[in-house]
């Protein structure tokens, strides 16, 4: 039997297919079986150890890539956890011109860029900010440009979807699916930027008919990772002259799509960056005020990618454009402001800037992302919710008229919408595994398999020897835990109750995250009492933990009473 393969469903494509039939690959058949048999042994041999070790009433599974995916939302739970906030005060100044053609008074704003180290350094600089006049010392003007991204690959669409349209990972894929099977786009299951030749042929057409042939730049992009699966395309529009589609909800999908597709191969976004250094003459230190000007919108006229919050949290961006400005012009001050600012902990994950991390862990492939994610979800590792912030306060101090002012403002700090969460449940999992399968469980680790499945699939590697020599040492760590392991239940001591003097414990129980008062083996049973959905071993006090025994408790409402 021969075999022909395409991956976007267009005439030419399958045409071209069946004029060059093949053989069955062997090496990609033995790197597939690789994958699904040590991922087969993972699973079955892990997943009894937990079932006999942890206490827990739910059905608990392990796995090869699902259980470093809950290791990596544990660990950044645990580093936010930790975080203690220290703060600085960040100085920026108003200055207002007089706009010569309008006869308006305009603001524009100066930062300075060093950060001041507490309340009484912010307040010496403003002081010694009084009386002090202002002039400009130097003004540059960059030209700068801004590249396309390339194509999407399945990672970069399923983050993409999530920060613009809102989508979780799982309904990318069903929705790409649907456009798939009724021709509209390429395969969606790719880790390669590469666009072949009739696609960039049609795309470039499409470029010069709607914008004109200065808007178009061939580009051809190359993966960063040399193992890619470039058997697939990057995920594009079958036909380039269908901006849109009749799908209801894969519209935006697809919309999506074809306009990264096009941008890919459009021409840079050309602008003009002004940075003005301000002297004050009260000090050494410059303020600087930046803006930027739009020269020519080249692959910006049809699309802009988004950041994630990790990202937002490195340098702030600064458009907008500063008035006409001249070296050596005078400014007056409008307001200069000291501004209390915290630091902050790495933001938690969100399923799109999971699956970023695992790929850029080289962790799982592209087909993998979604189905992991939704097995953790339903295992009830990880749940996905929203965290409310609380208020905090900040200070700051104001210079208006030589006169400064102090006030406290208030901020919300911490909300968190749509995140991953670990459960207790998925703490104590992770926590036991780490302890008794670290192999298994470690990121390089993990990385160093899925180049090995590719280099079989080269037909570089022996299959069966990979296979024996994951084998070996792994199925002596399952022995070792299997006898000698003790059960754990992830209980950590809150402190004792005040009356009785009895312990007072957080654990996981049959169902779910508890607290005990008093042990097992002592004449009157303890009592229990369930978390409260917010509420989790690692971070429960004493006091929170006794306010679940409290007697009597409201239920709720009946004939209203």
């Amino acid at each position: 039997a021969k075999r022909i393969v395409f991956h976007e469903i267009t005439k030419p494509a399958i045409l071209k297919a069946v004029q060059n039939p093949r053989l069955i690959n062997l090496s990609v058949v033995n790197a597939q079986q690789a994958r699904r048999i040590l991922d087969r042994l993972v699973g079955f041999k892990v997943s009894p150890i937990l079932w006999r070790k942890i206490s827990s009433g739910s059905s608990l599974s392990a796995g090869r890539v699902q259980s470093v995916a809950v290791r990596l939302i544990v660990e950044r739970s645990q580093e936010i956890d930790k975080h203690e906030s220290s703060s600085n005060f960040a100085i920026a100044a108003f200055f207002k011109l007089k706009d010569e053609e309008t006869s308006k008074t305009v603001l524009f704003k100066a930062d300075l860029s060093k950060k001041q180290k507490d309340r009484a350094t912010a307040q010496a600089f403003l002081e010694s900010c009084k009386n002090a006049t202002y002039s400009i010392s130097n003004i540059q003007v960059r030209e700068g440009k801004k590249t396309p991204p390339p194509p999407f690959t399945t990672s970069t669409l399923q983050q993409e979807a999530a920060r613009k349209l809102y989508f979780s990972v799982s309904k990318t894929m069903n929705m790409a699916q649907r456009l798939y099977e009724a021709g509209l786009i390429t395969y969606m299951r790719t880790d390669s930027v590469s666009l072949s030749e009739t696609a960039r042929g049609d795309i470039s057409k499409q470029i010069t008919d709607s914008y004109g042939k200065e808007y178009f730049q061939e580009r051809k992009f190359k993966n960063k990772n040399e193992s890619a699966q470039e058997a697939h395309e990057a995920i594009r529009p079958t036909y380039m002259d269908k901006p849109t589609v009749e799908i209801a909800d894969g519209q935006r999908l697809y919309e999506l799509i074809w306009k990264r597709t096009m941008a890919s191969q459009m021409a840079d976004a050309e602008l003009e960056k002004t940075i003005a250094e301000i002297t004050i003459s009260t000090q050494q230190e410059l303020l600087k005020a930046e803006g930027e000007v739009m020269k020519f919108e080249g692959f910006l006229k049809v699309y802009n990618e988004s950041r994630d919050e990790e990202d937002e949290n490195e340098e702030p961006s600064t458009e907008g454009m500063l008035p006409p400005l001249a070296k050596g012009q005078q400014l007056e001050l409008n307001e200069m402001l000291a501004t209390e600012r915290f630091t902050r902990a790495q933001p938690r994950y969100t399923e799109a800037s999971l699956v970023k991390k695992m790929e850029e862990l080289g962790i799982g492939s592209p087909s993998t992302y979604a189905p992991t994610i939704s097995t953790i979800l339903k295992r009830g590792y990880v749940e996905k919710r929203d965290k409310e912030g609380v208020k905090r306060d900040y200070r700051l101090l104001k210079l208006i008229n030589n006169i400064i002012s102090k006030a406290i403002e208030q901020e919300n700090t911490g909300a968190e919408k749509t995140k991953l969460f670990p459960t207790d449940l998925g703490s104590v999992v992770t926590d036991f595994l780490i302890q008794h399968f670290d192999q298994v469980l470690d990121y390089g680790f993990t990385a160093k398999i899925e180049n090995e499945f590719d280099s079989i699939a080269e037909g570089n590697e022996d299959w069966g020897k990979m296979l024996k020599d994951f084998y070996a040492p792994f199925k002596k760590d399952v022995d070792n835990t299997m006898e000698t392991a003790e059960r754990i239940s992830g209980e950590r001591e809150l402190g004792h109750e005040e009356i009785t003097g009895k312990r007072v414990i957080a654990r996981m129980g049959r169902y779910g995250p508890m607290v005990q008062i008093g042990e097992t083996t002592e004449e009157e049973k303890p009592r229990f009492a369930k978390l409260k959905a917010d509420q989790s071993i690692e971070t429960i006090n004493l006091e929170q933990a006794m306010e679940l025994f409290k007697l009597p408790r409201v239920l709720g409402e009946f004939e209203n009473e």
